[in-house]
């Protein structure tokens, strides 16, 4: 029974994780547990002993006689997301670089050819998912404790707002996607040269080549409108 109770909650978290990485569970919703109890079998115990451990890695919130929910994504954790990204993910890489053992990079190989693969073939989500996994084995290769937490919250955040960047509306987003394969690649190459300083560049380039289309996701066109000018107004 120990084994069962454990397999369904390893399937719970996975639930969670996907779908809140995949906007399937939008930031701030509140989590049904009476309906998670019975989709998955598991009394209020286990069940909140995943909540507990999804929130320790930053997928959900919990508070005191409410529901969980899923991480919020307010202006002050954007604001923080955009300050903190390109200095973590330039340490991350950069001791990546130093620390990544044979074994993490075929895992690393093994992630971009299922990137690749989501991008001839699969939907945002997929797309989406294989670029976090990528960029997880990265944050495993750097072995530093005091990193690694913030880098795996980072990586949430990415994923959910990044989405846009998966769903390519212009040619030019397109190319955007071919050039993030290609740094992929640069950056293998980079950490099995262990070249450090090549590293933390195209963890630079690579985040600047993400941002603009992060950023709609932050300022839809919709809301892009000169200071003073109400988005509704019509002319007289």
């Amino acid at each position: 029974m120990k084994d069962v109770a454990k397999t369904r909650k390893t399937q719970l978290a996975e639930h969670l994780k996907v779908s809140i990485l995949t906007l399937r569970l939008q930031p701030g919703t509140d989590l049904d547990e009476v309906h998670l109890s019975d989709a998955f079998g598991l009394s209020r115990t286990p069940l909140r002993e995943v909540f507990r451990q999804l929130a320790g890695e930053g997928y959900l919130d919990l508070r005191t006689n409410r529901s969980a929910r899923v991480s919020e994504m307010s202006y002050t954790t954007l604001r923080d997301f955009f300050l903190a990204a390109p200095m973590i993910y330039g340490a991350i890489l950069r001791l990546a670089a130093a620390n990544a053992k044979p074994v993490q990079i075929e895992a690393l190989k093994t992630a971009q050819q299922a990137f690749k693969a989501a991008l001839r073939d699969g939907a945002a989500e997929e797309r989406a998912l294989a670029n976090n996994r990528f960029h997880e084995v990265t944050g495993e290769m750097s072995g530093n404790v005091y990193l690694l937490p913030s880098f795996n919250r980072l990586l949430i955040d990415h994923a959910r707002i990044g989405m846009t960047f998966y769903r390519p509306q212009s040619g030019r987003m397109v190319e955007n996607l071919s050039e993030a394969s290609q740094q992929h690649d640069a950056i293998i190459d980079a950490i099995e040269a262990r070249d450090e300083t090549a590293a933390a560049q195209l963890a630079e380039d690579h985040w600047n080549l993400s941002r603009d289309q992060i950023e709609l996701f932050v300022m839809p066109d919709a809301l892009d409108v000169p200071m003073g000018l109400p988005p509704l107004s019509k002319p007289a």
